[in-house]
């Protein structure tokens, strides 16, 4: 397949790139600065793309069979969290830009924060989440406006009638790994081992991604991954 990446030099981005280029698929990784690219690009083809540029982002994404939207708001916490606003705003971007491209998949990359720990019980909604986030993921209490802000871009998705999926990882940050390939799907609740955990490595999250992208299980629909 023809896939682009947005956000491909990031920790999930990075690894989706290097999983689809493994199962020989024709890569386009976007990025906002080319002073990112790689020394040496190998097998595939770097590209400088601002996801907010809705009629370069148009451009950037004819002719690919999936677009893979795994950016995040910032490259710091603290920047992260000044700019949640991106995140509903890139969902907005790229929904316009695939009108051209109807036949085009997008799959996103979102939070944890919308999946249920109970029926009618999202995560972000449980009592005492925004407080327990310096624990959880290492981050400050208001890092809730990013995971609102993540909520909010899954719901322009299933608004829109673009061939979109939602890919919501496990609750703890999402770090480099170990690639096993052995992992659980669910679909809108929390994924958590018997001890209260709940994680997946970035490479293992990458596997999922591609997974979907050749065989498609939830068009237009959220799932989510976890070991």
């Amino acid at each position: 397949m023809r896939m682009g990446v947005f956000g491909a030099t990031g920790v999930i981005g990075s690894r989706v790139v290097a999983e689809a280029v493994r199962r020989g698929h024709h890569v386009t990784a976007f990025t906002r600065d080319a002073s990112r690219f790689p020394a040496e690009t190998g097998e595939i083809a770097w590209q400088v793309a601002d996801v907010l540029d809705v009629p370069g982002v148009t451009s950037a994404i004819t002719g690919l069979d999936v677009v893979v939207n795994a950016l995040n708001a910032g490259r710091d916490v603290p920047d992260t969290i000044a700019n949640a606003h991106v995140l509903p705003a890139t969902a907005r971007s790229l929904l316009e830009a695939l009108e051209s491209q109807p036949a085009a998949r997008l799959i996103v990359v979102g939070g944890a924060g919308s999946l249920e720990v109970r029926p009618g019980l999202q995560v972000a909604d449980a009592e005492g989440f925004a407080e327990g986030l310096p624990e959880l993921l290492g981050v400050p209490a208001e890092y809730i406006k990013v995971v609102l802000a993540h909520r909010e871009a899954l719901a322009l998705y299933r608004l829109s009638n673009r061939n979109w999926t939602y890919l919501s990882p496990s609750a703890a940050r999402v770090d480099p790994g170990t690639r096993t390939g052995r992992f659980r799907v669910g679909g809108d609740r929390l994924l958590v081992r018997e001890d209260g955990t709940s994680d997946i490595s970035a490479e293992d999250l990458a596997v999922a991604i591609l997974d979907e992208a050749e065989l498609p299980r939830h068009v237009q629909r959220r799932f989510t991954v976890g070991y």
